[in-house]
């Protein structure tokens, strides 16, 4: 077995901007009502020409072009998304055929806000098996397709993006750059977020998903650590799914990562669902706000009430 690393990382958001004043035109909000309670100021959206693996092509492409690799060079593509609306071909076909990938395994997971570090880890375990060589790993939601805008309680919420980064094994004697996945989930809780019907639409239980969050997160995210063998005040980065800037704060206080910048891409993104870790982690990167190789905790949490974190090295 060998270890893993993220050799590089791309992001991409549409064009078209929402503001909260905006939203306050369509439904009974306010500016200082949306940040006050979920610390949201924009959000990207989608055009309905702007399918999901349109975004998800984009922010890969990126990737390839930050790694000075090409579409030959990837022989898995692994789509985090819930928001889909063909069951085939999957997202991650339609992602490797934009881009003129040659002939890799392509599979679409749907663990919705955790759905990136759930792939990130499977494509680590793929390559640590030997069942690929590198591996292209993406983030991608259209969430506004999915919103009910007369629903002031979820229409504030969310955005559209996509986040990507290749994966690749390290030599042998190298050490790994991506740690040990501690996942799991609270099946009973899972009505507390959900996606359901025709057409789909997206509810939640706000204030079970905060309770949860803010009480079992913070034991959860340190195990994560733990695994990794590293303690929280030497994590130089935490990257949580980017859901409620209320939620962030205080979690990343309670995991104890003093030392570290906290993405809170959230206020200028709004909720991108399995889009949310790796769009945050792309721009402190790319913003250099997080050095080559500083260890990061990547969380993912909420649809399914699922959960999946683990230590990494940033490229």
């Amino acid at each position: 077995m060998t270890g893993t690393r993220i050799a590089a990382l791309g992001h991409y958001q549409p064009a078209k901007v929402l503001t909260n004043s905006d939203l306050a035109a369509l439904v009974d909000t306010s500016d200082e009502w949306i940040t006050s309670r979920v610390g949201i100021r924009t959000r990207h959206m989608a055009g309905p020409d702007e399918p999901v693996d349109e975004l998800a092509a984009h922010a890969a492409g990126k990737a390839l072009a930050a790694a000075g690799l090409g579409p030959a060079d990837i022989d898995l593509v692994l789509v985090a998304t819930s928001t889909a609306i063909d069951r085939s071909p999957n997202t991650a076909a339609r992602v490797a055929a934009r881009l003129g990938m040659a002939s890799p395994a392509t599979m679409d997971l749907n663990v919705v806000c955790a759905g990136f570090t759930h792939a990130l880890a499977t494509a680590d375990h793929a390559i640590r098996a030997g069942g690929a060589r590198r591996a292209m790993v993406i983030g991608a939601d259209k969430m506004t397709e999915i919103t009910d805008w007369t629903d002031r309680t979820t229409c504030v919420l969310v955005g559209d993006g996509a986040g990507a980064a290749i994966v690749e094994a390290v030599a042998d004697d190298a050490e790994p750059c991506i740690g040990p996945v501690l996942w799991g989930s609270v099946p009973e809780m899972g009505h507390a977020v959900r996606i359901e019907g025709t057409p789909p639409r997206f509810a939640q239980e706000g204030q079970s998903v905060y309770r949860w969050a803010t009480q079992q997160l913070p034991a959860l995210a340190r195990q994560a650590c733990e695994r990794s063998g590293i303690a929280p005040e030497d994590l130089a980065g935490v990257v949580l799914h980017q859901a409620n800037l209320r939620i962030i704060e205080p979690l990343a206080a309670k995991i104890g990562a003093v030392n570290a910048v906290v993405a809170r891409d959230v206020v200028e993104s709004g909720n991108t669902s399995a889009a949310s870790i790796p769009l945050a982690l792309a721009k402190l990167v790319e913003r250099g706000e997080l050095p080559s190789g500083a260890p990061t905790l990547l969380f993912g949490f909420g649809g399914n009430l699922s959960y999946a974190g683990q230590v990494v090295r940033v490229p």
